[in-house]
């Protein structure tokens, strides 16, 4: 039977790689539109531009914190409070929390998504900031999810949510 552990041990850094990777993508769109809007001022409403900056934020966030615990990880996966599932825990709540108002936040300002057709400003640009949001939201919710249920195995082994990811 393979362990958990091993599973741990692959799949943390495969899915903060895949959290980093789409952030960075996040972090260019919104960089790119946040100075578009800046220096030309055609944005297609106040909210759109606020939203944008607010993503762009929730990326850099992203980035610096997911690089900082894929470190951590891969350096010492089983020890200290840095990796443990509490401290994993926090973080990822506060990322899910963050993504999930800029995701919904982009997608209401945008009324669900731009019909291109109509020849809005930056329509595929925007596009992408609302389906790039979604998808580093989804990433966030399955390492939160896995957070949650090695949590729960931590404190029944008695370890407690100080406990590290891996037993």
């Amino acid at each position: 039977m393979v362990s958990i552990d091993n599973h741990i041990r692959r799949g943390h850094p495969v899915i903060f790689g895949f959290i980093i990777f789409f952030s960075i993508i996040e972090l260019a769109i919104s960089a790119w539109l946040t100075s578009r809007f800046n220096l030309r001022h055609d944005y297609l409403s106040i909210s759109v531009r606020d939203r944008t900056r607010y993503l762009l934020f929730t990326a850099c966030w992203t980035i610096f914190f997911s690089l900082f615990y894929f470190a951590l990880f891969l350096h010492s996966p089983t020890g200290g409070i840095m990796t443990s599932v509490l401290s994993h825990a926090v973080f990822l709540f506060l990322t899910w929390i963050l993504w999930t108002a800029g995701a919904a936040a982009i997608t209401a300002a945008l009324g669900g998504g731009l019909n291109c057709s109509a020849h809005f400003t930056y329509c595929g640009q925007l596009n992408a900031l609302e389906g790039f949001a979604w998808v580093v939201w989804i990433f966030v919710t399955f390492a939160l999810l896995v957070v949650f249920f090695r949590g729960i195995s931590a404190s029944r082994r008695g370890d407690g949510y100080r406990g590290s990811l891996i037993a």
